[in-house]
């Protein structure tokens, strides 16, 4: 008797379990629905100005580098 109550206790718990992830599931579907997802122009637009903006970032900081370890060479070394 005690190991009938048990598993009924144990296929609730799974039954709460797999109820709350397809809760979640749903409301995940549902969230996804409301987003206004970029058109393929603007993705594209978006993506260039990253690619530039982080070059940009690279040779800059690049410079400084070779600029600095210029300078260490020149006065310190």
């Amino acid at each position: 008797m005690l190991n009938i109550q048990a598993a009924r206790k144990g296929c609730f718990k799974n039954m709460k379990l797999i109820s709350r992830i397809t809760d979640y599931l749903k409301g995940v579907n549902t969230e996804l629905k409301k987003v206004n997802w970029p058109t393929k122009q603007e993705t594209t637009k978006y993506t260039l100005i990253v690619i530039g903006v982080s070059l940009a970032v690279a040779i800059f900081l690049g410079s400084l580098d070779f600029l600095f370890t210029w300078i260490i060479g020149k006065f310190i070394i």
